[in-house]
């Protein structure tokens, strides 16, 4: 946190210049993709013949070691670009099963954000995981930010910074936070009477042995996947009484602390990801950082568009066509822009930093920079 950004990505760009293994004479791998399968929704159900799945062996690391986001880099492609987003939308829908919606979305609480699924792995799943490590180390050195909506707790496993047991459960999980409080605040044995009454109420207890017609819960708890899983050995038949209502409390905190640490699945992304990208880099970037470089900003900022465009052909930002452009933009909702830049350049998001410097023509872009605008190629007319 003492270190500038712009010193860090400075500092990463030297050191993925200098572990280059594919240089311009050597062939880049390639993929052959129908896009009228993808448009129409014709293409294959079985979630191993996506083309996320079916992509992962087209890609051997040293290919994808290239120069960062130079002119001779492959961002500079929009069929690739496209590539990108569409496995983007892919891990972020139903047809794969790496990534899950966060409890919290299902409250309006970080809508559209996601965690890795947490639960055993297959060889093949883990080789997903593997794929889906090197995506953002492709990102990171290509420059091309992936639209991907990951929660905060992602980052932090990521970079190997520890979870915060509040912030971290609250973000991700607000009701199972919420119901750990309640045990964690309760005053009394009336309350936790009322407690496991209302519990029972949600279908998540039974009745106590000792009183049939008293509500109990026992030491389980509904995993992120929703099966139920015992806190401690033989915790079915445990009863929630007042002397362990706290370490129950405790047991569910930590089951959810280490279903979003998902050791395993990350264990496979980082080595995705350190097949890409030398893993020591993530020793200097903030979680933040980490998400900034990898998926950029998730709104465009139209007056950095505005400082990064260039007008050919004796175009200038003055004239009226041009003016009347930019407001129509200015008019634009963040999903209407986010289309535009998707229209223009075949990806959603933009890098929110360019090495050019506020615009300036004297060193070179970071592609898609610069937008480009080009009188009509037909003859004038009204």
């Amino acid at each position: 946190g003492l270190i500038f950004y712009d010193t860090k990505v400075t500092v990463m760009n030297r050191v993925l210049n200098a572990t280059v293994q594919r240089t311009a004479d050597h062939a880049a791998p390639e993929i052959t993709l129908d896009p009228l399968e993808i448009v129409g929704g014709t293409g294959s159900t079985d979630p191993s013949q996506t083309p996320f799945a079916t992509s992962q062996s087209c890609f051997p690391p040293a290919q994808l070691l290239i120069h960062e986001a130079g002119g001779s880099s492959f961002s500079l492609c929009g069929s690739f670009r496209h590539f990108l987003w569409q496995v983007c939308k892919e891990l972020q829908s139903s047809s794969l099963s790496l990534l899950l919606l966060c409890p919290s979305s299902a409250v309006n609480k970080n809508k559209g954000k996601y965690i890795l699924t947490p639960s055993p792995i297959t060889y093949a799943e883990e080789q997903l995981f593997h794929f889906f490590g090197q995506l953002l180390g492709i990102a990171i050195r290509a420059d091309v930010p992936l639209p991907l909506d990951l929660l905060p707790s992602f980052w932090k496993t990521l970079v190997g910074e520890p979870l915060d047991p509040d912030v971290d459960l609250q973000e991700a999980d607000i009701l199972t936070y919420n119901y750990v409080k309640k045990f964690e605040n309760i005053s009394d044995e009336t309350e936790l009477e009322a407690l496991c009454a209302e519990i029972a109420s949600q279908h998540l207890a039974t009745e106590s042995p000792d009183c049939p017609n008293k509500p109990c819960c026992k030491f389980t708890y509904l995993s992120l996947t929703g099966e139920e899983v015992e806190l401690c050995p033989r915790g079915r038949h445990i009863p929630v009484g007042w002397e362990n209502k706290d370490m129950y409390a405790a047991a569910i905190r930590s089951l959810r602390m280490r279903e979003l640490q998902t050791p395993e699945c990350m264990t496979a992304v980082r080595a995705g990801l350190g097949s890409i990208i030398p893993l020591q880099l993530l020793t200097t970037l903030t979680p933040l950082e980490m998400e900034l470089r990898t998926c950029g900003l998730p709104y465009i900022n139209l007056e950095f568009l505005k400082a990064h465009t260039m007008y050919q052909v004796g175009l200038m930002e003055t004239d009226q066509h041009i003016e009347f452009f930019w407001s129509a933009l200015e008019m634009f909702t963040q999903e209407e822009l986010c289309k535009f830049i998707k229209f223009a350049c075949n990806q959603e998001r933009i890098p929110f930093t360019c090495p050019c410097k506020d615009g300036g023509p004297d060193t070179a872009h970071v592609p898609p920079y610069p937008m480009k605008i080009a009188p009509p190629d037909g003859a004038a007319g009204t």
